[in-house]
């Protein structure tokens, strides 16, 4: 397969508008990658950076309409909404619409894909052009009938004019025409007239990952491809004192063993080849490894006495008063991705170009890392996006990505396909930090919340790429590249901190941030960052607040919030679920509640659960979840619960079961046993979302929205059917038999 053969083919063909755009460079320092400063321009979204409308927006002669964007599909279902959007503002049917997601040839910069951002960035953009293309063409249509634009409409790819004359969006276009920038206002469909926003859509991705259909980057399999497999270190910082790479290329099929420093690999003509010379690869490899782990038994201890760099990121009235007090450490372990898929990358070095199909989740940053790392010239690597079996965070896309160049590099002019192994993933992909937060909370004799004062330590949540020093490969060759400096994530978004600073109306807080400049063991992004545990440790202690103060939980919110929005979710999510009045349950059964706006910026959303645990084993049955959500104008109500449902199950398996474990030198929790993940068994047993639409309002992230507030109201039903408030996380059966007791 040469590089030159790629959907770039999908936009070929005379008479067309032409591509032609600035691709900006790829920004690092923030969670999406994008400049946290002010607007450019004061477009929406994404068009503040990428005004040109052809940069979204691509018709041919034929009238066939392609919608690209620079955000990529993690399996959000992404692609089906942004096809919503481009088909109601152009008029265009849904099915008659290509979509090309993010690639450094060919689509607009949008940094990475994440912070629950794409559809505030990427869906506003392509709303916004969509409506202003569609205002070209009727323009164009009036001046060629030489009618009024006002007689005229757009419907299924056409300007009609009144006296049912026709003109296509093919019949219409010219090369120049949508070679222009972007107004700041558009004329939007209004929700009164949508035929496809707003509407349970299919999603586009969903058959083949269904049907067992080349869904993924792992399926990728072009001509002539070769296989690879890795042999990485046992622990972390080891140095390979010696391999029998020679007997090793010796076994059939075996195209080469690539050696550089302490990286390793190995190519063969097939894949059950690669793997069985992986491991022999690995067993006549010899390391020294140096203990370099904390320990784990005192992990909060250890973390907390970290160096830090301290900042108070809120600081309202004067904290300290006196009443009865509520206060609690709570901590969470070091959390994996957990993909069901190892990571995995296709890559081709062909004419002194380097092509690479990864599923990162920035095209862009990582484009700038290889080439980097390969001593190449920008435009000379292009990284194309291909769906991952799992991610939401930085897994081992990147790093992936970075061994397949390396491999195509060393082995050029054939696609090579890197696959890891599990206890590669495991072992090596940037955790979800480790993290401690502190709250010192008191309520005074008339219910009133009197005092506040959250801390909450925490290392950096954002180690992606652009530097080439934040790739696994970059460190281990053998002239490295340094470590990538720690990042800190500012508020109002905020990383380790994000969502520490209360939504309630306190009159005296303080909110305190230690940023930990050390990593004890590698950590980047993992969905919601610093927020679930934020939440966790807010909602739980305002649970205590009001059991202290005799209040019940939902109405001690209430009194604390004057967002009507905030207040609308809190109200609605407690009909729906039957919380006034909700029977008592036999022992061991337990009800929670909690509530959080995600980033104190995007979408709203409360939970009630009741659960049952079983008092022999500890073991938690989640009997029923309900959730209600604001997530702005929706697109697609479907996708909205979709993301719920899922962020409920996502929050149940960090809350109950997961932690990565180690040792003093090595990563231990290497597979499936020694990660225990949620089975089906634990599901629960229903999930009910009820969605507070918002008509014309802006659209709010929604993918992160009930991460913190399902772990807080598992948390507070455990509270509530045990009488103890455990902040360790996970909430695992045998924590939970412990503090029941006998």
């Amino acid at each position: 397969m040469s590089a030159s053969i790629s959907r770039r083919a999908v936009l070929a063909g005379g008479g067309s508008l032409l591509l032609a755009f600035s691709l900006s460079g790829a920004r690092a320092q923030t969670e999406t990658g994008k400049g946290g400063g002010p607007a450019k321009r004061g477009l929406p979204g994404s068009l503040d950076d990428t005004p040109r409308l052809d940069a979204w927006i691509r018709i041919d002669a034929k009238g066939t309409v392609t919608i690209l964007t620079g955000k990529a599909e993690l399996g959000q279902g992404l692609k089906t909404a942004l096809l919503q959007v481009a088909a109601e503002e152009l008029k265009v049917a849904f099915d008659g619409l290509t979509l090309i997601t993010a690639d450094t040839g060919l689509t607009a910069d949008e940094g990475y894909t994440a912070a629950s951002h794409s559809m505030q960035d990427s869906g506003s953009a392509i709303r916004n052009a969509a409506a202003q293309v569609r205002e070209i063409l009727i323009a164009e249509a009036a001046r060629r009938l030489a009618i009024p634009e006002a007689g005229l409409r757009a419907k299924n790819g056409a300007v009609i004019a009144p006296n049912g004359v026709r003109m296509t969006y093919g019949d219409l276009v010219r090369d120049e025409l949508l070679e222009v920038e972007a107004k700041p206002v558009s004329r939007l469909t209004p929700t009164a007239d949508f035929t496809v926003m707003n509407r349970p859509v299919p999603r586009i991705d969903i058959p083949a990952k269904v049907t067992g259909g080349a869904a993924y980057v792992q399926d990728m399999r072009p001509p002539g491809m070769l296989h690879a497999r890795m042999v990485r270190p046992p622990s972390y910082g080891a140095t390979l004192s010696g391999v029998d790479a020679a007997a090793i290329e010796r076994l059939p099929r075996v195209v080469k063993v690539v050696r550089n420093g302490n990286w390793l690999a190995v190519v063969a003509e097939d894949e059950w080849a690669a793997i069985q010379a992986m491991r022999r690869l690995a067993a006549s490899a010899t390391w020294t490894e140096t203990p370099s782990l904390p320990d784990e038994t005192k992990l909060a201890a250890q973390l907390m006495a970290l160096p830090s760099k301290d900042t108070t990121i809120l600081d309202r009235g004067k904290p300290g008063a006196a009443g009865r007090i509520v206060e609690g450490r709570f901590v969470r372990p070091y959390l994996a991705h957990g993909s069901i898929g190892p990571s995995c990358a296709v890559a081709e070095a062909r004419d002194g170009t380097v092509t690479v199909w990864t599923h990162t989740q920035g095209v862009f940053p990582l484009r700038q890392a290889i080439a980097e790392l390969l001593k190449l010239p920008l435009e000379k690597v292009r990284c194309i996006h291909a769906e991952g079996a799992g991610c939401y965070g930085q897994n081992g896309a990147d790093d992936v990505g970075a061994d397949a160049a390396l491999l195509a590099v060393a082995v050029p002019n054939r696609p090579i396909r890197v696959q890891w192994m599990r206890e590669q993933e495991h072992s090596w992909e940037p955790f979800g930090p480790g993290m401690v937060t502190s709250v010192h909370a008191a309520v005074d004799d008339s219910g009133a919340v009197v005092d506040w004062h959250h801390e909450v330590w925490s290392q950096s949540h954002m180690m992606r790429p652009g530097p080439a020093g934040t790739l696994l490969a970059a460190r281990e060759i053998a002239d490295p590249f340094p470590p990538a400096p720690p990042v800190e994530l500012a508020q109002p978004e905020g990383g380790g901190d994000r969502n520490a600073i209360p939504l309630y109306d306190f009159p005296n807080a303080r909110v305190e941030h230690h940023f930990l400049p050390e990593f004890p063991l590698r950590g980047s992004s993992m969905r919601s960052l610093g927020g679930y545990l934020n939440v966790v440790a807010i909602e739980s202690t305002m649970d205590d607040l009001a059991r202290a103060s005799g209040q019940d939980q939902v109405a001690f919110r209430l009194r604390w919030l004057q967002n009507s929005r905030a207040r609308a979710v809190i109200e609605a999510a407690a009909a729906k679920f039957g919380w006034t009045g909700r029977p008592a349950l036999p022992a061991g059964g337990g009800y929670g509640f909690a509530f959080a706006q995600y980033k104190n910026l995007e979408a709203y959303c409360a939970i009630a659960v009741e659960i049952a645990i079983e008092p022999e084993t500890g073991e938690v049955d989640i009997r029923r979840v309900t959730a209600a959500v604001d997530t702005g104008e929706v697109i697609n109500p479907d996708g909205v619960r979709n993301q719920i449902e899922g962020g409920v199950i996502q929050s149940a398996r960090w809350t109950l079961f997961e932690r990565v474990t180690f040792d003093r030198t090595r990563i231990t929790s290497v597979d499936w046993s020694a990660y225990p993940i949620m089975r089906f068994a634990s599901v629960p047993a229903s999930i009910d979302v009820e969605i507070l639409d918002q008509p014309g309002a802006p659209f709010l992230g929604v993918a992160e929205a009930a991460q913190g507030p399902m772990g807080a109201a598992l948390a507070n039903a455990i509270r509530d059917a045990t009488g103890h408030r455990l902040r360790e996380l996970p909430l695992t059966p045998e924590r939970i038999k412990t503090a029941i007791g006998p």
